[in-house]
């Protein structure tokens, strides 16, 4: 069954995100490389043209080029190094993902940028124009608080604004993310959140969704943390190549979208 996003509660998550294109930032492990190709995989479902671009430099075994196949199934195109270069930890995709920024929203569709954790892995968003004007670029930070470095709100304040420092952009929204893979509660939910909120509060940039499980989504408990607040479903799609991978959902005619 492929992911769905719930509208019935109000606003959808991908309302949200009003720019061409969709750039995740965040803490090592915070969960961006997920949101990244599930929020491809939503958009297309939804009848948008859409590419992803791997500009992980940082993180070697958990990267969505590891599902290059499976959404190119899907018709979305995965942005990668070619050849016996896939896996390079190398900055040599910025002349191609400048082209995409400057295109997108033109009739070509969106792109979504999924980028290395913490400061380091974003410095490559330095050497990309075009990304500064939020009417072109949704720019979003992603809270997971069950992360090391990550744990506490001074953590995560520091983080972002060394984010914002290093990709030499602004961060326009917040997704909470915070769990514990299979072994996620409520609690834990709702936990994030809380952390997540916090953070909007100091900042004054907005907590626009809360990422959760699939499997856990739809609760009445999951609808009880999370109030009004939109969810986009994750369905676990990136898995290292030491491990067995999963066949990736095809998204079914009819289905709903979140």
């Amino acid at each position: 069954m492929p992911a769905t996003i719930d509208t019935t509660e109000g606003t959808c998550a991908l309302d949200l995100l009003k720019a061409p294109v969709t750039v995740l930032v965040g803490h090592f492990g915070s969960g961006k490389t997920e949101i990244a190709v599930n929020l491809a995989v939503a958009l297309k479902h939804r009848g948008e043209n859409v590419t992803l671009a791997d500009l992980d430099l940082v993180k070697p075994y958990f990267r969505s080029r590891l599902a290059r196949h499976e959404l190119a199934s899907l018709g979305i195109p995965v942005m990668v190094p070619e050849g016996d270069r896939v896996y390079a930890d190398l900055p040599i995709l910025v002349p191609q993902v400048k082209g995409l920024v400057a295109t997108a929203g033109n009739g070509v569709g969106r792109a979504v940028l999924d980028v290395g954790g913490d400061d380091l892995g974003a410095r490559v968003l330095g050497a990309i124009a075009g990304l500064t004007d939020p009417a072109h670029t949704d720019v979003l930070f992603v809270v997971n608080g069950r992360r090391p470095f990550a744990e506490t709100l001074e953590e995560v304040v520091t983080m972002l604004r060394e984010v914002e420092a290093a990709s030499r952009l602004r961060v326009t929204g917040l997704v909470a993310n915070t769990h514990l893979m299979d072994e996620t509660t409520p609690e834990v939910v709702g936990e994030g959140l809380a952390l997540a909120q916090r953070l909007a509060g100091l900042t004054g940039i907005p907590l626009l969704f809360c990422a959760v499980l699939e499997k856990l989504s739809g609760s009445p408990d999951i609808r009880a943390v999370v109030g009004e607040l939109p969810v986009l479903p994750l369905v676990r799609r990136i898995t290292p190549p030491f491990a067995v991978k999963a066949r990736l959902p095809v998204p079914q005619k009819g289905a709903a979208v979140v």
